[in-house]
Order: C-alpha cells, then sequence, then structure tokens
C-alpha cells in the first residue's frame, strides 16, 4: 500500500510558444519562452522562461533521503 501524499494544486500545463531564433531567424517552437534552434544551434537562457522552471522537490516521482 503507498503511503505517498496527494499533491495539493496541479501545476498548469506548459504553454507551446513560438519566436523566430535570435541567430538564424528560424521560426522555432518552445515551451513557456524557452527555446532550442534545430538548425543552428541557438538556445536561450532558462531564465528567460515565462514561469519559474520546477524543483526537484516538485516531482511527484522523486526518491532520495530529501524527498518531502
Amino acid at each position: 500500500m503507498s503511503s505517498r501524499k496527494s499533491p495539493g494544486i496541479t501545476p498548469a500545463p506548459p504553454e507551446i510558444t513560438y519566436t523566430n531564433c535570435r541567430r538564424c531567424g528560424t521560426e522555432i517552437a518552445g515551451l513557456d519562452g524557452r527555446y532550442a534552434c534545430g538548425v543552428c544551434g541557438w538556445t536561450n537562457h532558462y531564465s528567460e522562461g515565462y514561469r519559474p522552471l520546477p524543483t526537484a522537490q516538485d516531482d511527484p516521482d522523486r526518491t532520495g533521503p530529501h524527498r518531502r
């Protein structure tokens, strides 16, 4: 029997966003404003995203000594 706690609030799924690559101009898609261009390899910094990234503690499948 599992003793796993039910999560409080389920986070919203990521939003697919689109922009042009800053290096080569190719239209690219990303998740929540985080992009990687498959043509030239450009990526934007993770901090440019539209919302904070989840932490390891937010992962319901996380295992280890520091699990909530």
